[in-house]
């Protein structure tokens, strides 16, 4: 299984415990070693995750933005501020193709301001 599909699982099961309340166990369950790493670590970093998106996202409290779409930039974010092995550019490029597939035709733009935003302001990007 290629890594962008473990990181859509990873997204897909931040979002279902989001909208179910279900435990995140029981939505890794049977999930890649990779899937579970980056969703556990999402959830640990969310504090600072949450707080970086809702300070970009200007004219939008953050209980407004789509539980999916905050899925894909809490996962992006904590890749290119955490993850060595992954490049920042990578990070926002998988993170705007999921929202390009799964989301409405504005949340590609949305997803990519914020984050741009968001790592140029911790020096990820230039």
């Amino acid at each position: 299984m290629k890594r962008s599909d473990q990181r859509r699982d990873a997204v897909f099961a931040l979002y279902q415990h989001e909208v179910t309340g279900r435990p995140l166990g029981e939505l890794l369950d049977g999930a890649k070693p990779f899937s579970r790493e980056l969703v556990e670590a999402v959830e640990a970093n969310r504090p600072e995750l949450d707080e970086l998106i809702s300070k970009h996202s200007k004219g939008w409290a953050l209980s407004r933005i789509a539980p999916l779409e905050r899925s894909i930039m809490e996962t992006a974010l904590y890749e290119a501020l955490h993850s060595d092995d992954v490049p920042v550019e990578v990070a926002i490029d998988e993170a705007v193709e999921l929202a390009k597939e799964y989301c409405g035709t504005d949340a590609p733009g949305f997803v990519n301001g914020i984050l741009g935003a968001a790592l140029a302001e911790r020096g990820a990007v230039d």
